[in-house]
């Protein structure tokens, strides 16, 4: 802190953010620096070690969090979160990665990897902004645009049905699925301790405002009204099926906690089919050399 900052009192999340890049790039009422401070508050509240964390993302609006956060961090190109992270914990099976990135990132280019990790079961906790829109590159439809909203290429409304995000990574193998608004700032970030301890691919869907381009375009007021309209439509409902979480254009949204499961992980069952393989030659993967034990000779 310099001389002219002396007297100024310390934000409580300025040590797990890079001050010298504030003031950030999004949008006023933009729900992304809520789910953000929603993390750091999680990381803070399960006393979860830092050292031991790292944060990918892709590219758009929510990419810009691996920038901002002070932690080690990656900011990849668009639709490689995932595949990234993936290198990044085999590489280093002791970090909790976590990919944070939003909708059109993970689900539209990224959509390949995003299933195969949740088939896989890598173990990743993916965090997915979904604010129904490409708003960066310039409001285009995205592949969780509602049916029937307004964007730069759909001027006359959407006509291609959207994404259920929690059926798509449930069917494919997540042990745990989450959704959740940019309001429910204590239930979010509950969830995000609960999948940073889980072992296995965790997803947590966060709907946050867009003001900028999809409010706009489809004349939803301010980013305060659309949280308002979160408030008056949010439907918690845990274990809700998949089938029926779909997201209709101003339609109630269902909220909670869908699945929380246990499976092997990638590395479980990688280790344990090749032990049985190769018996007494295999050396598990993950396993610090110093707790391998030594084989004799021949």
């Amino acid at each position: 802190m310099n001389q002219a900052n002396a007297n100024v009192p310390e934000h409580p999340m300025e040590k797990l953010l890079r001050m010298e890049r504030i003031p950030h790039i999004w949008c006023p009422t933009c729900g992304i620096g809520t789910v953000l401070s929603c993390f750091i508050a999680a990381l803070e509240k399960f006393d979860y070690p830092l050292n031991k964390v790292a944060v990918v993302s892709g590219i758009g609006c929510t990419g810009r969090v691996a920038g901002y956060i002070k932690l080690d961090s990656f900011h990849s190109t668009h639709g490689r979160a995932i595949p990234f992270a993936t290198g990044l914990k085999l590489a280093n099976p002791e970090l909790k990665v976590v990919v944070f990135s939003g909708d059109g990132d993970l689900a539209a280019i990224g959509g390949n990897h995003l299933i195969h990790a949740a088939r896989r079961n890598m173990d990743l906790t993916v965090i997915c902004v979904n604010n129904f829109i490409y708003a960066m590159t310039g409001g285009q439809t995205a592949p969780t645009t509602p049916l029937t909203a307004n964007s730069s290429t759909a001027p006359y409304g959407n006509s291609e049905p959207p994404f259920n995000l929690p059926l798509l990574v449930g069917s494919c193998g997540a042990v745990y699925v989450a959704r959740w608004t940019a309001l429910h700032i204590r239930r979010l970030t509950k969830s995000i301790g609960e999948a940073l301890n889980k072992k296995g691919f965790s997803f947590i869907e966060v709907i946050a405002p867009c003001a900028t381009l999809y409010a706009r375009r489809n004349r939803l007021g301010t980013g305060l009204d659309l949280m308002k309209f979160y408030h008056d439509n949010s439907e918690i409902k845990h274990g809700a099926p998949l089938e029926e979480l779909d997201i209709g254009f101003q339609q109630k949204i269902i909220v909670g906690k869908f699945i929380d499961r246990e499976r092997p992980t990638f590395l479980d069952n990688w280790n344990n089919w090749l032990s049985q393989k190769l018996g007494d030659k295999f050396v598990p993967y993950g396993v610090a050399p110093q707790q391998v034990p030594l084989r004799k000779a021949g």
